[in-house]
């Protein structure tokens, strides 16, 4: 952990008091976990001492010895009970990087090594259970919850994992992405992605982006825990005519609203900059109130401007950008792309794969027989807000990368035409 420099928590509803192994992290330079519930003695450390007031502030239950914050004795005369509290969020952030560290370190030393790359996950005990939870006690709940990871608990597959419904004893729900077992030759593959995922979710955080709780490393199971979404898959419930007709007009502008912010936020807000490469209906989780939450990182591209970018392709097939046919260079146009074909999946209520190769960006292309014919037939005004967004969606779908908008300037537009009275 020493070589961690830079450490942002804010914004998480993390609760308790802040560990004292923060003490001993003395190459961390920056600390940020402002609006929290913390509680208790803010740690004696550099790191917190010259910390700015902004990274500490959110939090009514600090004291300590810093400008701004009282002192820990009025806290003490108050109560003279000590509380042992389990952070889990903020101990487990801590855990989580500790185990991101060493497995990377073995993942790098061991990658040349083809004998001994299959056997990595055995020959690391210390890697069996880590969560940003409460390690093997958690690690065994969720084993427990899905039967040892039935079929009957599995709420969805993919190309390299299933998802599956967990009910811990707590009364709390979560999603648990278990990756496939990889055959001979497959194990990098699979190590790749899972790492990939890691790294992805521990970097964002946002409304629209599905929520990271932990993950495990083990040689039986590999997974990765995320918040449970209610109302599941986009995909699900645009093939189910009973769902698709629960989700209206209104929800379904705002479903196109959630994901356009959502890559808006990883194409500008994170560094480097993320590349999702796999954005569709069935990446996109809905909670009980129809928010739209992106999910599955594992074939994420991080932009790093010291690079070419450059990559296999990947992606579901139907939102491939067309450019990845003759280059494999990553860009965030890429993502603008798949963005336009969703948009328009969900006005239409399938994919829109017969209309793909007649659309360009001009209006004409844009008639009232794209709706999805089993709503009721929208407002004038509804209308006007559902034309406005498939212009948007046609000029994601330029064959020119460059001549797309960004997701910066499709948020903006999907903003003025949503919202406007």
């Amino acid at each position: 952990m020493e070589s961690l420099e830079k450490l942002n928590l804010s914004y998480n509803n993390l609760s308790g008091l802040i560990p004292r192994c923060f003490e001993e992290m003395h190459g961390l330079l920056h600390i940020d976990i402002s609006y929290n519930k913390l509680e208790g003695q803010i740690p004696n450390s550099t790191t917190f001492r010259d910390a700015p007031l902004e990274a500490l502030q959110g939090n009514k239950g600090l004291c300590g010895d810093i400008r701004g914050f009282p002192s820990c004795m009025s806290y003490k005369k108050a109560s003279r009970k000590i509380w042992i509290v389990i952070v889990f969020p903020l101990l487990g952030m801590v855990a989580l990087f500790i185990a991101l560290t060493g497995f990377f370190f073995i993942f790098h030393q061991r990658k040349n090594d083809s004998q001994t790359q299959q056997s990595s996950f055995g020959n690391t005990p210390g890697l069996r259970s880590v969560l940003t939870f409460e390690g093997k006690i958690v690690y065994e709940e969720i084993i427990s919850a899905t039967n040892d990871f039935n079929a009957e608990h599995c709420i969805g597959k993919g190309g390299h994992g299933s998802v599956y419904r967990a009910k811990v004893p707590s009364g709390e729900i979560f999603a648990v992405k278990k990756f496939h077992s990889p055959l001979p030759g497959e194990m990098s593959f699979q190590q790749e992605e899972f790492l990939n995922e890691i790294q992805a979710l521990t970097e964002i955080r946002h409304r629209n982006i599905v929520k990271f709780y932990g993950f495990c490393s083990h040689p039986k199971h590999s997974f990765i825990i995320y918040e449970y979404l209610e109302s599941g898959s986009l995909d699900k419930i645009l093939c189910n005519d009973a769902s698709a007709k629960e989700l209206g007009w209104t929800q379904r502008l705002n479903v196109i609203k959630g994901v356009a912010d959502a890559l808006f936020y990883l194409h500008n807000n994170c560094f480097p900059p993320i590349v999702h490469r796999d954005i569709s209906s069935k990446n996109v989780l809905l909670d009980l109130g129809y928010e739209a939450h992106v999910s599955d990182f594992g074939i994420a591209k991080f932009l790093n401007p010291d690079s070419s970018n450059w990559s296999e392709l990947a992606g579901t097939h139907g939102y491939v950008a067309p450019e990845l046919a003759y280059t494999l260079k990553v860009t965030e146009k890429c993502d603008v792309y798949s963005f336009g074909v969703l948009a328009l999946e969900v006005i239409k209520g399938k994919h829109p794969r017969d209309f793909l190769f007649e659309m360009s960006s001009s209006s004409s292309n844009m008639n009232i027989e794209m709706l999805d014919s089993r709503l009721p037939y929208p407002s004038l005004h509804v209308q006007k807000k559902l034309m406005s967004i498939m212009q948007v969606a046609f000029s994601c779908l330029d064959q020119n990368p460059e001549s797309r908008p960004t997701m910066k300037r499709v948020s903006q537009l999907l903003c003025e035409k949503i919202f406007e009275v």
